[in-house]
């Protein structure tokens, strides 16, 4: 019979017992070998059974056992040990505290999704595994972060395979009683809401949940409340689910919410406000505009608030397409924001241009949500070197007249957390070599740019550590895959023939991520005959683990994925590759671990970082990838392969892939297998080894998410936290009539004469040329403005290329005319064809970058003929 209502039954701990409870909510314990391992000693078949999960795993040991536990000494003492090993790290000083100058007392990250542990399934993919990674990173290192989220009832979906292959979604019920959180609760011990007005006078109310990430507090909040409607409760249902108006209310929840149940935890524990806000994706967009409104109930004007907000806001961009854009109709964002709705003080047309795609080439009647984030943020990021460049590109239409190198986002490269993904047997060889604690800092903190010591290990160590953990990998890909084909109507007869799947002598390949079209799952299967001989080789196989899910609403990646399941039940090669359903972080740290090569082959330059291949480069995995990403940035042959693109522009798709696809089959047949079998006179593979070495000591340090949260607070944190404290209510409103009084005056802004001292096309190296140029500054003065001398080599088409940028000086005071004359030198710094020319750029103490406000005087194609501007 189906129960009627479903109930959490706590267990009662003995005294002795009771810090198991703290251990178990907090979810330092997902990254802390040590408490995991005092859990599994609590019942070692019961923890097998709860997936590794010490809340579920309390609430379902007998009394007995923990009535013997709190009577034995031996278990006591390991408990009161971890326990304070826990407390310490919560309370010491880390790295942040350590760190010189007035580092913000707070930053408050927002994400829709946080991958923090299975036990908490609040992430579809690789944007929430960031989250979580940055989260852990931030505590390890003592950052004083809040995060920001929602609790989704469903979490995202479970993947299982029908008998032919197609993807099945299930959404299992989350109970949060059952999960690692707590909830946030008034003084008076009644649980902690925040509401948002809704068209129509209703009210959509959410709980406050609290999670405890080590140090970081993570506050998800959660709609499916008494108070609220069917339709209200069901916002927080799926993790990207729903039609468009289900996902603006999502997202006017995480931000606007977000920022209430900021403000609630701060006013009920003391801690610290946020001085800065960052906004990881355009999901949390709105954050801005309800700190505006608090700005507004304070007595600031909109523009004066508008400039206060931006100045602490960091916004990080993660796709590399319009696409991957969350865009809603004018309409739907107007019906929600002004009379009647929520925020309602703030005129709905100022809400409507903050997003709207106001530029060439943009849709006027669409509201894009990473528009808005770049506009509410005086920082932004994208999430590796060559994203960011895709990213200046992708946004140039904001900052019209600029190059896209000088558009004002920046990059800091994701990293990984490494003691969640790091092998427990890849950490206890490095332990021996150099001491338990420097081995946890080193992969916490991080901050040196090599390992050596990974140079010490004997090459014998390092090849069992590869073979044991492939080995483990074996075993996982079994007994998962004897599970799915159970899950596919197979009975127990029909399987034998899973006993033999893999090897672990055998070279093993892994591929597991998202099935966008982009990510190519099929790629592999270009040449099917070429894979399966290249499975089936008699002197050097290959072996495959495939893994991933589709979005529910994506039917061309469910065929993607369909191919492959039934290339895989080929009876000929279904012991060389498999597909496993279900991927999550509990599959994933079995698959990082035992593979061999890495394989990433997505379309370039459409992977924005991609952080599968770190996480297995960090346990002796060497990647095999398209330069698309973080590889693009840090690859080298000492330790992988790169992936040949064809990505000219007169490449049709069909021909691109079968030449990448070729190029895939030829590395592997060519150069990876023959290095993986070959044997050097101690019997082993001597290369390989060196290889997976240097892997280790010199790509290590650099893919640690220790390292990204370090450049975070350096180059993006402590800046905003300055620019914040600076831009007091009067700073901001004379910012705000400054940039108000600029752009009305612009237009009269032009360069009217650029003269040089230059005789002929050419001069030598290291000489200078004396340079004067004639502005006109309309309403506008000389404080209002910098001239800028722009030099540098030019290409083919006169365009500057690896730019000097050199202000210029005003001499004396405007001409009769009105006219302002600026003059300095201009270096002749480089040999070959050089050029140059000259610009006007706003110019104010408080401005971030000189394209912050997207206005630029340039001279006109006629003067720019007269004067000559090109040396040679």
């Amino acid at each position: 019979m189906k129960a009627i209502r479903r109930l959490t039954v706590r267990p009662h701990l003995p005294d002795p017992l009771r810090p198991l409870s703290d251990l178990a909510r907090n979810l330092r314990w997902s990254w802390h070998p040590e408490t995991r391992d005092l859990f599994q000693s609590v019942d070692p078949g019961r923890w097998a059974e709860s997936g590794h999960d010490p809340v579920r795993l309390l609430g379902t040991v007998p009394p007995a056992r923990l009535a013997e536990l709190a009577e034995d000494r031996r278990f006591l003492r390991r408990l009161t040990a971890v326990a304070d090993d826990l407390d310490h790290y919560l309370t010491g000083d880390r790295w942040y505290q350590g760190r010189p100058g007035r580092l913000p007392a707070a930053v408050a990250y927002f994400s829709p999704e946080f991958g923090i542990t299975a036990a908490l399934p609040q992430y579809s993919g690789g944007l929430g595994i960031l989250a979580g990674d940055h989260l852990k990173a931030a505590s390890d290192l003592g950052v004083p972060l809040v995060g920001v989220g929602l609790l989704y009832r469903h979490g995202y979906f479970r993947q299982s395979l029908s008998r032919d292959g197609w993807q099945q979604e299930h959404y299992p019920v989350l109970d949060p009683h059952e999960l690692p959180l707590a909830p946030l609760r008034e003084a008076d011990g009644t649980p902690a809401h925040v509401a948002l007005a809704l068209p129509g006078g209703r009210e959509l109310r959410a709980r406050v949940w609290l999670a405890r990430v080590g140090r970081v507090p993570l506050l998800l909040l959660d709609s499916d409340v008494e108070e609220n409607d069917p339709g209200e409760r069901g916002v927080t249902d799926r993790l990207y689910g729903g039609g468009s108006e289900h996902r603006l209310l999502q997202e006017m929840l995480l931000g606007i919410g977000g920022v209430r149940a900021v403000r609630t935890y701060c006013r009920l524990t003391g801690h610290a406000a946020p001085e800065v806000f960052h906004t990881n994706e355009g999901h949390a967009g709105f954050l801005g505009l309800e700190r505006i409104a608090e700005l507004c109930d304070e007595g600031q004007e909109f523009g004066s608030a508008l400039e206060a907000v931006r100045a602490g806001t960091v916004f990080t961009t993660h796709t590399p397409v319009p696409a991957g854009i969350d865009r809603f109709d004018r309409e739907l964002v107007a019906r929600h924001f002004g009379p009647g709705s929520e925020l309602p003080r703030i005129d709905v047309e100022r809400v409507l241009r903050l997003g709207m795609e106001t530029y060439p080439g943009g849709e006027p009647n669409l509201f894009n949500m990473a528009v808005m984030g770049l506009r509410l943020a005086q920082r932004a990021n994208g999430v590796s070197l060559l994203h960011g460049g895709v990213s200046r590109r992708m946004f140039a239409g904001l900052w019209p007249g600029f190059d896209a190198e000088e558009v004002p986002i920046t990059s800091v490269t994701n990293g990984v957390h490494a003691p969640t993904w790091v092998a427990p047997e890849v950490f206890r060889l490095g332990a021996r070599q150099i001491g338990v604690q420097r081995a946890e800092d080193a992969l916490s903190v991080g901050g040196s740019d090599r390992w050596d010591s990974v140079a010490d290990i004997p090459d014998q160590e390092i090849w069992e550590l590869r073979r044991t953990l492939r080995g483990q990998l074996v075993e996982e890909v079994r007994e998962r895959l004897r599970a799915s084909w159970r899950q596919r109507g197979a009975g127990t007869a029909e399987l034998g023939w899973i006993d033999d799947v893999l090897d672990p002598d055998v070279l093993t390949i892994g591929f597991a991520r998202r099935v966008p079209s982009y990510k190519r799952l099929t790629l592999m299967l270009r040449d099917r005959d070429r894979l399966t001989q290249l499975l089936l080789h008699s002197e050097r196989p290959i072996q495959i683990v495939v893994a991933g899910k589709a979005h529910p609403a994506d039917d061309g990646g469910k065929r993607l994925v369909q191919e492959l399941v039934r290339f895989a039940d080929d009876a000929r090669v279904r012991h060389r590759i498999v597909f496993l359903p279900d991927y999550g972080m509990a599959m994933a740290q079995k698959l990082y671990t035992g593979c061999d090569i890495w394989l990433n082959n997505p379309l370039r330059p459409l992977e924005a970082c991609g952080t599968s291949g770190m996480k297995a480069a960090l346990n002796g995995c060497l990647n095999l990838s398209v330069l698309d990403g973080w590889w693009d940035e840090w690859y080298q042959p000492d330790f992988g392969w790169a992936i040949p693109t064809a990505d000219g522009a007169g490449t049709d798709p069909d021909r691109r892939d079968a030449i990448e696809a070729a190029a895939l089959y030829d590395l592997l047949e060519q150069r990876i297998t023959p290095r993986f079998y070959e044997r050097g006179a101690s019997g082993l593979p001597d290369r390989w080894i060196e290889m997976v070495r240097r892997t280790l000591s010199l790509l290590g340090p650099k893919v640690l998410a220790g390292r990204m949260v370090r450049e975070y607070v350096e180059r993006l944190y402590a800046p905003a936290a300055e620019a914040h404290r600076a831009m007091d209510p009067e700073a901001a409103r004379s910012l705000a009539e400054w940039k108000s009084r600029v752009r009305a005056a612009w237009q009269g802004v032009s360069v009217d004469h650029v003269e040089t001292s230059a005789a002929t096309a050419s001069a030598e190296l290291g000489t200078s040329l004396a340079l004067r140029v004639r502005v006109d500054l309309g309403d506008l003065v000389p404080e209002d403005v910098e001239v800028q001398a722009v030099s540098g080599r030019v290409d083919s088409e006169d365009r500057i290329t690896d730019a000097s940028k050199v202000p210029l000086k005003p001499v004396g005071g405007p001409d009769l005319e009105g006219r302002w004359l600026y003059e300095g030198p201009l270096a002749l710094d480089r040999t070959g064809p050089f050029g140059y020319t000259v610009r006007v750029l706003p110019a104010h103490r408080l401005l971030a970058s000189g394209a912050e406000t997207g206005l630029v005087a340039v001279p006109s194609d006629e003067l720019v003929q007269a004067a000559g501007l090109l040396m040679r």
